[in-house]
Parts: structure tokens; sequence; C-alpha cells
């Protein structure tokens, strides 16, 4: 009987140890959707635009755009959500164009025309590579420098955000943390598998203390609304919440013109 209980738990253990191995390996192509082929450039949209190349600290080179604005204004750091590449923002750039401000979106590595392949440390690094750019190449003081992260980009702006000083931060149709997000979404295997990613969103914005906006959408089946607002929750400094309505990928689309009307006074108001 001994034995057999033994047994039991040894070919337990070795069934577990192999789920969490190959979850381990799963949990890129779950979390990354990147995709290569630019569709459509600014130009397309009418809009005038620059390529950027970029240079992360380990040596990653990545492809950006930079689309000025007629006159004088904030820049907005734009970090997209885990699907696609840059070339798919045409709706969102419009919105911020139209808001007043200069653009800088970058492709994370493995996206785009950007080298590399994805995971969190190196999206991190591609973030701070952009702030560089900006700060340093493009001349904008800290204070004009707006950082804005959709979805998995909501957790790259709050990691950048907790590192620098700007002028203030936007998360939008975001989640907390990795776990939270598995633990909605996988009740029982968010228990007994390894996370191989933190995004630990709720935890960096703690440390960011110039304005928030946070935007969700009590529709949002794919980030639930619960861990947006868990979010906002967590912010410690001047904080707003904006609720959006419709689906997850379309609710800035949905939401207006109240979406682009709470931009407007809460970038106003800094």
């Amino acid at each position: 009987m001994k034995k057999t209980i033994i047994s039991f738990l040894v070919i337990a253990a070795l069934c577990l140890l192999a789920m969490n191995v190959f979850m381990y390996w799963q949990q890129a192509q779950m979390t990354f959707y990147p995709m290569r082929s630019i569709q459509q450039t600014p130009a397309d949209w009418g809009l005038t635009y620059e390529n950027v190349s970029l240079k992360t600290a380990d040596n990653v080179q990545l492809h950006s755009w930079y689309i000025p604005h007629t006159r004088s204004a904030p820049v907005l750091l734009f970090f997209h959500g885990n699907a696609g590449n840059i070339s798919h923002r045409r709706e969102s750039i419009e919105i911020f164009h139209r808001l007043g401000l200069n653009i800088f979106i970058i492709d994370y590595r493995g996206y785009g025309n950007s080298q590399g392949s994805p995971d969190e440390q190196g999206l991190y690094q591609d973030a701070y590579a952009a702030w560089r750019y900006l700060t340093e190449e493009k001349g904008f003081p800290s204070e004009q420098v707006v950082i804005f992260g959709r979805s998995l980009g909501g957790a790259v702006a709050a990691s950048l955000a907790a590192e620098v000083k700007a002028r203030g931060l936007i998360l939008e149709s975001t989640f907390s943390s990795s776990r939270d997000f598995a633990s909605l979404a996988f009740p029982f295997l968010s228990h007994i598998l390894y996370m191989r990613y933190d995004f630990n969103t709720s935890g960096k914005i703690k440390s960011v203390n110039y304005p928030v906006l946070v935007l969700h959408s009590q529709d949002d089946k794919i980030i639930p609304f619960q861990l947006g607002n868990k979010v906002f929750q967590s912010a410690s400094h001047n904080k707003q919440f904006v609720q959006m309505k419709g689906d997850h990928n379309s609710a800035f689309m949905l939401s207006q013109p109240k979406y682009e009307q709470a931009l407007a006074e809460w970038l106003k108001s800094l």
C-alpha cells in the first residue's frame, strides 16, 4: 500500500513537472501575437511621419514612427497591445493627432520590422530605449512626455512610468498582473503552474508620482473590468478613472465621442 502511494505521488509529481515545462514554453505563444508585415504607414492616413530606428541596451534594433503635429505640443509615447504591429493602430493615432499631440509609437522586439523575439524584460528595455530617444535625441523635456499603454502595453507603460518622471500616464484596458489574469482565466491551473511572466502593473503603478488616467470597459471579456479597477485602486497619486463601453479591442471607438472628450479634458488638466 505504501509503495502504491509513493508511486502515485511520483507519477503525479512527474506529470505536474511535465505540464509546467510544456506550459512554460506555451506561455510565450499565449502572450504575444506579433505580425511582421507593415500593412500601412501614416502617409496612407494623410499624416507626416518619420521612420525611426532605435537600439536597445541589449543591442536589439527596433522600428518606430515619429508623427509630428503642426504646432509645438507634448509628445505621446505609445505602447500598443500584444497583437499585430504599429501599422494596425490607425484609429488611435488619428485620435491622439486630433488632440494636438506629437506621437511616438514603437514596435516591440519581434513585432513588425523590429528585430528579436518578445519577452517581458525585453519589452521593458524597448520602452526605455524609446524614452531615451525622445528625451535625449529628440530633445523633449521629460515633463512634456505623456506615456500611453493599451492592454499588454499598459504593463509596459507602467513599468517605464515607475522609473521616469513624465507629464502623465494613461493606461487603457490593461490588467493588474499576469497572476491576476491567470487566476480569472484559469482558476485551477493558475495555482499549480509556474508563471513565466509577471507584468505586475498594479505593483509598478504604486511608484508613479504624477497624474494617472485609467480607462476600462465594463463589457471587456478579454481583460475583465475588475482587473482594470485594481490598477486604478493601486495608483497612489493624482488619478482619474473613465469607464468605457464595448469590447476589449473596440471600446475606445465605441465610446466615442466621450472617450476623446475625456482624454482632451485630462490632458488639459495637466
